[in-house]
């Protein structure tokens, strides 16, 4: 069995220190992060390509992706375009990018890719985000042939949600990962 690499895939603005996505990686050194050249003015090939170059750079090993928000987003058009030893990933609360969209910033991310993704996916979401229904996060999760799964009233699933390490995620990662 191959060595696992953890990548993970932070969405506008990045995920800052009091978000799950930051803990969990201070909490495993080894994984990586996807670093972005503009944060808050994302631009989709670019953020692709970013990804990609990451993804390129591990060597022998499977890949995990831990994505949050566009950071969903950013897997799903990457799969388009690359193929990698991907073994699964993780997408967590994607915003909206086709109808009713709140965050103007997310636009260059339209349209939803809308086809099954290569490899094992969850899609987490809460009932009450406000980036995206529970409605249209069931939907992507069908679209993209990921597990669906609910996980309440959380809001956008990040540091304003104070859910600090988010052990129900962890065990929902540890889920796909098995």
């Amino acid at each position: 069995m191959k060595d696992t690499q953890v990548i993970h895939v932070p969405g506008l603005g990045n995920s800052g220190p009091e978000h799950w996505q930051s803990i969990w990686q201070q909490n495993e050194p080894a994984s990586l992060r996807v670093q972005q050249a503009d944060w808050d003015n994302p631009v989709c090939e670019d953020w692709v390509e970013e990804l990609q170059r990451v993804i390129s750079a591990v060597k022998d090993k499977d890949i995990l992706l831990v994505a949050h928000s566009l950071g969903c987003l950013t897997v799903a058009h990457w799969a388009k375009k690359y193929k990698a030893p991907v073994k699964a990933a993780f997408l967590v609360a994607p915003p909206e990018v086709e109808i009713n969209v709140t965050l103007k910033e997310v636009l260059d991310f339209a349209p939803f890719p809308k086809y099954k993704l290569p490899f094992r996916s969850m899609l987490v979401a809460s009932t009450d985000d406000e980036y995206l229904t529970i409605e249209r996060a069931e939907y992507l999760a069908n679209l993209w042939g990921s597990e669906f799964v609910n996980v309440g009233a959380l809001g956008h699933i990040n540091a304003y949600s104070n859910i600090g390490a988010w052990e129900q995620g962890q065990k929902l990662f540890e889920r796909l990962k098995a």
